[in-house]
């Protein structure tokens, strides 16, 4: 794995949301057309409907402005108490391979196990996010036909400074 490029992480606002939509509809593509699940519209559709940007960041790289996001994250209380639900983590295609998941993912996760929360997650499957997650210490906790459903117990973090 190379280094991931240098990034940032900043709060969504409302007029995020297109550039977000067109983002997962690229990042999502491969895996719902190995599925037979991709449709043009619904994935799209599904981000519009599902989008909070009070509980979502974008992933920006470092330099000049890029007028795409690099990609983005939301990361909300879940229905179930003591954990978050990690839901629209997508980067864009581009950057896969280059560590840059795997650094926002730590950064999520570290926010989490600061928290003494749990995480948990789907994935689609097959996947190759699901080894990412796995790496992470996420477990099967459910599937189907179409989803992997993924969770992490909260971590004890030391404080290195007090």
């Amino acid at each position: 794995m190379t280094t991931a490029p240098a990034w940032t992480l900043r709060p969504a606002t409302a007029a995020d949301l297109e550039p977000l939509v067109e983002l997962r509809a690229r990042a999502m593509r491969p895996d719902l057309e190995r599925l037979g699940r991709y449709d043009e519209h619904r994935v799209r559709q599904r981000m519009r409907d599902a989008y909070r940007p009070e509980h979502t960041r974008v992933v920006e790289l470092a330099g000049p402005p890029s007028p795409a996001p690099a990609g983005c994250l939301a990361l909300a209380p879940d229905e179930r108490p003591g954990t978050l639900l990690l839901e629209h983590f997508y980067l864009d295609p581009a950057l896969h391979g280059r560590g840059l998941g795997t650094a926002v993912l730590r950064r999520a996760l570290a926010r989490a196990d600061a928290e003494g929360l749990a995480v948990r997650l789907n994935v689609l499957r097959g996947s190759p996010a699901r080894r990412l997650y796995e790496r992470h210490g996420f477990a099967l906790e459910a599937e189907d036909q179409v989803d992997i459903y993924l969770h992490r117990t909260a971590r004890t973090t030391r404080k290195a400074f007090t």
